[in-house]
């Protein structure tokens, strides 16, 4: 596993799988591209530590890096670097 480092990651949204508006779409409506790159993030309730893979998604043209995981069953957290 490839870990990023060199980025500062923040919790942009958060929410239900298969009903998360992230990037002003559902993003489990896209493909996702896993960049074999993972990071380490904080749960911002519970400050569990978790590594969630970086991916990439295009929507409307566009290429957009994000990390994403499951805080608990069904409920993902979605990164983007800062």
């Amino acid at each position: 596993m490839n870990m990023d480092k060199q980025t500062t990651w923040h919790l942009e949204e958060y929410g239900e799988e298969g009903n998360v508006t992230f990037y002003g779409v559902n993003i489990f409506d896209y493909e996702w591209k896993d960049t074999g790159k993972s990071v380490q993030v904080k749960d911002p309730l519970y400050k569990q530590t978790f590594t969630f893979p970086v991916y990439i998604v295009t929507i409307d043209g566009i290429d957009v890096k994000f990390a994403a995981g499951e805080f608990s069953p069904y409920v993902w957290g979605f990164y983007i670097p800062r």
